[in-house]
Protein backbone atom coordinates (compact mmCIF):
# COMPACT_ATOMS: atom_id res chain seq x y z
CA UNK A 1 0.00 0.00 0.00
CA UNK A 2 2.96 2.30 0.78
CA UNK A 3 4.30 2.06 -2.45
CA UNK A 4 1.12 3.41 -4.39
CA UNK A 5 0.90 6.17 -2.25
CA UNK A 6 4.44 7.14 -3.74
CA UNK A 7 3.81 7.00 -7.16
CA UNK A 8 0.29 9.22 -6.07
CA UNK A 9 1.80 12.12 -7.51
CA UNK A 10 4.77 10.70 -10.10
CA UNK A 11 3.88 11.17 -14.00
CA UNK A 12 5.68 9.12 -16.25
CA UNK A 13 7.09 10.28 -19.80
CA UNK A 14 8.45 8.26 -23.12
CA UNK A 15 11.67 10.10 -23.40
CA UNK A 16 13.10 10.44 -27.15
CA UNK A 17 16.01 12.74 -29.05
CA UNK A 18 15.45 15.04 -31.99
CA UNK A 19 18.91 16.73 -32.98
CA UNK A 20 20.92 17.28 -29.81
CA UNK A 21 17.62 17.71 -27.27
CA UNK A 22 15.44 15.52 -25.76
CA UNK A 23 11.69 15.22 -25.92
CA UNK A 24 8.91 14.06 -23.51
CA UNK A 25 5.55 13.24 -23.89
CA UNK A 26 2.63 11.74 -21.11
CA UNK A 27 2.71 8.20 -21.49
CA UNK A 28 -0.38 7.68 -21.37
CA UNK A 29 -0.96 9.02 -25.19
CA UNK A 30 1.64 6.64 -26.19
CA UNK A 31 -0.02 3.51 -28.27
CA UNK A 32 3.12 2.54 -30.29
CA UNK A 33 6.15 2.60 -30.82
CA UNK A 34 7.63 1.00 -34.37
CA UNK A 35 10.70 1.19 -36.38
CA UNK A 36 10.49 3.82 -39.39
CA UNK A 37 8.89 2.92 -42.58
CA UNK A 38 8.14 4.87 -45.76
CA UNK A 39 5.32 7.02 -46.10
CA UNK A 40 2.83 7.90 -48.70
CA UNK A 41 3.08 11.78 -49.28
CA UNK A 42 -0.45 13.18 -49.75
CA UNK A 43 -0.62 16.75 -51.57
CA UNK A 44 -0.90 19.99 -50.55
CA UNK A 45 0.26 19.68 -47.11
CA UNK A 46 2.90 21.22 -45.13
CA UNK A 47 6.55 19.51 -45.31
CA UNK A 48 6.60 18.85 -41.75
CA UNK A 49 3.51 16.28 -42.61
CA UNK A 50 5.53 13.57 -44.03
CA UNK A 51 2.18 11.66 -44.83
CA UNK A 52 0.67 8.63 -44.05
CA UNK A 53 1.44 4.75 -43.16
CA UNK A 54 -0.59 2.13 -42.76
CA UNK A 55 -0.55 0.11 -39.43
CA UNK A 56 -2.87 -2.82 -39.75
CA UNK A 57 -5.54 -1.36 -41.51
CA UNK A 58 -5.65 2.01 -40.09
CA UNK A 59 -4.06 4.87 -41.60
CA UNK A 60 -2.19 7.02 -39.76
CA UNK A 61 -0.62 10.14 -40.37
CA UNK A 62 3.27 11.14 -39.76
CA UNK A 63 4.75 14.34 -38.53
CA UNK A 64 8.12 15.32 -38.95
CA UNK A 65 9.39 16.66 -35.48
CA UNK A 66 12.68 18.22 -36.46
CA UNK A 67 10.67 20.16 -39.47
CA UNK A 68 7.85 21.03 -37.32
CA UNK A 69 10.46 22.92 -34.89
CA UNK A 70 11.91 24.57 -38.14
CA UNK A 71 15.30 22.73 -38.31
CA UNK A 72 14.98 21.23 -40.98
CA UNK A 73 13.66 18.01 -42.95
CA UNK A 74 14.83 14.52 -41.68
CA UNK A 75 16.64 12.36 -43.84
CA UNK A 76 14.81 9.35 -42.73
CA UNK A 77 16.46 6.02 -42.36
CA UNK A 78 16.14 2.63 -40.76
CA UNK A 79 17.76 4.02 -37.14
CA UNK A 80 14.34 6.29 -37.05
CA UNK A 81 11.58 5.58 -35.14
CA UNK A 82 7.82 6.31 -35.36
CA UNK A 83 5.55 6.96 -31.41
CA UNK A 84 2.42 6.59 -32.24
CA UNK A 85 0.29 8.92 -30.13
CA UNK A 86 -3.54 9.58 -29.41
CA UNK A 87 -4.35 12.81 -30.52
CA UNK A 88 -7.99 13.84 -29.37
CA UNK A 89 -9.81 11.00 -31.21
CA UNK A 90 -6.86 10.29 -33.82
CA UNK A 91 -3.75 8.23 -33.88
CA UNK A 92 -0.70 10.04 -35.02
CA UNK A 93 2.74 9.10 -35.56
CA UNK A 94 6.04 11.53 -35.14
CA UNK A 95 9.33 11.13 -36.70
CA UNK A 96 11.77 10.84 -33.83
CA UNK A 97 15.20 10.00 -34.01
CA UNK A 98 15.89 7.62 -31.07
CA UNK A 99 13.37 6.51 -28.18
CA UNK A 100 15.15 7.30 -25.06
CA UNK A 101 13.66 6.09 -21.87
CA UNK A 102 10.48 6.06 -20.01
CA UNK A 103 11.08 8.68 -16.90
CA UNK A 104 9.00 8.40 -13.84
CA UNK A 105 8.86 11.73 -11.78
CA UNK A 106 6.84 13.94 -9.23
CA UNK A 107 4.21 16.47 -10.68
CA UNK A 108 6.08 18.81 -8.75
CA UNK A 109 9.70 18.36 -10.28
CA UNK A 110 7.90 19.94 -13.67
CA UNK A 111 9.30 22.76 -13.97
CA UNK A 112 7.91 26.32 -15.85
CA UNK A 113 9.98 26.52 -19.16
CA UNK A 114 11.79 29.79 -19.81
CA UNK A 115 11.50 31.40 -23.19
CA UNK A 116 14.83 30.86 -24.24
CA UNK A 117 14.95 27.12 -22.69
CA UNK A 118 12.49 26.28 -25.55
CA UNK A 119 15.24 25.42 -28.25
CA UNK A 120 12.79 28.05 -30.68
CA UNK A 121 9.74 25.71 -30.17
CA UNK A 122 6.73 27.47 -29.87
CA UNK A 123 5.51 28.28 -26.16
CA UNK A 124 2.01 27.11 -26.43
CA UNK A 125 3.67 23.54 -27.55
CA UNK A 126 5.87 23.18 -24.52
CA UNK A 127 4.23 21.71 -21.13
CA UNK A 128 7.61 22.21 -18.96
CA UNK A 129 11.01 20.40 -18.03
CA UNK A 130 12.26 17.69 -16.26
CA UNK A 131 15.71 17.30 -14.85
CA UNK A 132 16.19 13.90 -14.79
CA UNK A 133 19.74 11.99 -14.25
CA UNK A 134 21.31 15.03 -15.51
CA UNK A 135 19.41 15.61 -18.65
CA UNK A 136 16.69 17.94 -19.05
CA UNK A 137 13.76 17.26 -21.01
CA UNK A 138 11.19 19.26 -22.60
CA UNK A 139 7.82 18.30 -22.38
CA UNK A 140 5.70 18.76 -25.36
CA UNK A 141 2.03 19.33 -25.16
CA UNK A 142 1.00 16.98 -28.15
CA UNK A 143 -2.74 18.61 -28.46
CA UNK A 144 -1.44 22.24 -28.73
CA UNK A 145 1.24 20.81 -31.02
CA UNK A 146 -1.10 18.09 -33.58
CA UNK A 147 -4.54 18.66 -32.93
CA UNK A 148 -5.21 21.19 -35.98
CA UNK A 149 -3.11 19.64 -38.14
CA UNK A 150 -4.28 15.77 -37.29
CA UNK A 151 -7.94 17.38 -37.98
CA UNK A 152 -6.43 19.14 -41.46
CA UNK A 153 -4.74 15.92 -42.53
CA UNK A 154 -8.04 13.76 -41.46
CA UNK A 155 -9.77 15.72 -44.77
CA UNK A 156 -7.32 14.10 -47.40
CA UNK A 157 -8.14 11.06 -45.63
CA UNK A 158 -11.19 8.61 -46.43
CA UNK A 159 -13.15 8.53 -43.42
CA UNK A 160 -13.76 4.32 -43.45
CA UNK A 161 -10.00 4.23 -43.13
CA UNK A 162 -9.57 6.71 -39.56
CA UNK A 163 -9.27 5.09 -36.25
Amino acid sequence: MAAAADLAGAVQFLTFRVDDAEYGVDIMSVREIKGWTAETRLPNTPDYMRGVINLRGSIIPIFDLRCRFDHGLTQAHAKNVVVILAVGHRNIGILVDAVSDIVTVESGAIKHTPQEASHGIKERFVDGLISFEERMIILLNIVQLFTADAEALSQHIAPETQQ
